[in-house]
């Protein structure tokens, strides 16, 4: 059902759960979501959990398996583009089963897909247990860098379904999706002022997260290079200056991270806290791409849900090459970043 001032739009949401969500938070959040937009949960949960889900959400949402002629090394992708299949409508939301949209955010980033092909908004989590607000200076330090990536984006249809989506294979899926887009001749914006709540996972799943996650960086050539040359700069810096190099590389960080929070009226969902524990999670992320490194020489990928996965991204030269019949003629309009806006 939809109300006459709502905006016509598909909100996909792929789910793959090992328990039922169906007495969870989800289903009213499902059921409160589905006024305003068309709801299409792809369901690749064992059966038992599936049949529960479908008891739960099935007169409120369309409940579907993912389409076996879409299957993915990335579930989630699948999942997808099984969504896209079915969706009725041009304008698109594609969420986790984890991000909580409030109405109004809802609209406006399917309401910014006027204008751009592709829509990025920003993720905060809450409530904030040690490891969420540890990852939430990962997020600042990436809105102070160009934005940050979140478990939510807004697509036209229309441009995916051109190019029969985008490839399963790639780990960073939100980030093979937005190049897709763009490669294909499409735009991106990236809403700094649109927050949308995301659930924190459990401290087991985040500390699992880690090096997988850091292994998304071969796709990122430059920030690559930039996150493997922290530990040997700030071993130079301990030799050279002690502490007080060290000291002075933190607060850099926390610097940089606050010009994050700052940005796009940030300080209403970031705590300070959060930029004094960014030099943490850099600290972090300097191991761990490493080891990601590693796993790619000793692997040929990493390991993720049993398996080694090798493809983080596809590169943007190779997708321009293949979309280049889709991309209109004469200059191409550059994407763009929407700061802070007053209500």
């Amino acid at each position: 059902m939809h109300d006459a001032t709502s905006p016509t739009l598909t909100y996909i949401l792929p789910i793959r759960s090992a328990t039922s969500q169906a007495h969870g938070e989800l289903t009213p959040y499902l059921r409160h979501m589905a006024t305003l937009a068309e709801m299409i949960v792809v369901d690749g949960s064992p059966p038992a959990v599936f049949a529960e889900h479908a008891a739960a959400w099935g007169d409120v949402v369309r409940h579907v398996a993912p389409a076996s002629d879409l299957a993915t090394p990335m579930g989630k992708v699948g999942g997808v583009l099984t969504g896209l299949r079915l969706a009725s409508h041009e304008h698109v939301v594609i969420a986790d089963d984890d991000v909580r949209y409030d109405d109004a955010t809802l609209l406006r980033v399917a309401g910014a897909l006027e204008t751009d092909a592709v829509v990025r908004p920003q993720n905060y989590f809450a409530p904030l247990p040690w490891h969420a607000l540890w990852d939430s200076g990962r997020m600042l330090l990436n809105r102070a860098t160009g934005g940050d990536w979140p478990g939510t984006l807004a697509v036209r249809c229309s441009i995916l379904r051109a190019t029969n989506g985008y490839d399963g294979r790639a780990m960073f899926e939100n980030l093979e999706l937005v190049r897709t887009v763009r490669a294909a001749g499409g735009t991106e914006v990236v809403l700094f002022d649109a927050f949308v709540l995301r659930r924190p996972s459990t401290t087991p799943h985040f500390l699992s997260q880690r090096v997988r996650q850091a292994y998304d960086e071969i796709a990122r050539p430059p920030r690559l290079v930039a996150q493997l040359a922290i530990l040997p700069l700030l071993a130079l810096l301990a030799v050279s200056w002690g502490w007080r190099g060290l000291a002075g590389a933190g607060i850099a960080v926390m610097a940089v991270a606050e010009r994050g929070r700052w940005r796009g009226g940030g300080r209403a969902v970031f705590p300070v806290t959060a930029s004094l524990l960014a030099p943490a999670w850099v600290m972090e992320r300097a191991v761990c791409i490493w080891l990601a490194v590693a796993s790619r020489l000793v692997y040929g990928g990493v390991r993720y849900r049993g398996v080694v996965l090798h493809h983080a991204a596809t590169p943007m030269r190779e997708l321009r090459a293949r979309f280049a019949h889709l991309r209109p003629a004469g200059p191409r309009p550059g994407d763009r970043e929407v700061p802070h806006r007053s209500a």
